[in-house]
């Protein structure tokens, strides 16, 4: 796993990249206190929970923020991460059975391989593209 933190804002996680080859027994991946949430667990034929159910609950939080996950299923990616004042952080390759997670600063993604094939998630409600994001100008270019 590599957590990328801010330079503008030390201390502050923006994003983690969570290879597959680091799956092992159950692991948090996402710290507990943020929106989008992630565990890998790798587990044997016959393993098996609790039936349940999540249960609707009050939010005390008023300010939310749209986070989003890369899942790539085949293929490879290259991720572009920004640090919260739009900087460049760095580029980072993930390809099958890899994720990406931005909690916040930004991000952008280079395809690699044709055919890629990702699960895309984001927490929600999402309200579209003009309330919930806006662009960044990459200067690099």
């Amino acid at each position: 796993m590599k957590k990328i933190f801010s330079s503008k804002s030390p201390g502050k996680l923006l994003h983690i990249i969570h290879y597959f080859n680091d799956i092992n027994e159950r692991t948090n991946v996402a710290p507990e206190d943020q929106y989008i949430q992630l565990a890998t667990m790798r587990m044997d034929s016959g393993k098996t929970f609790a039936p349940h159910k999540h249960i609707w609950r009050d939010q005390c939080n008023q300010k939310t923020i749209a986070q989003e996950s890369w899942v790539v299923i085949q293929g490879s990616v290259c991720v572009h991460f920004y640090d919260i004042d739009d900087t460049h952080l760095c580029d980072e390759i993930i390809e099958r059975g890899d994720c990406s997670i931005t909690f916040e600063g930004g991000h952008n993604y280079t395809i690699i391989s044709d055919n890629t094939v990702v699960y895309e998630y984001k927490t929600g409600p999402y309200y579209g593209e003009k309330k919930d994001k806006v662009s960044i100008n990459d200067h690099r270019k």
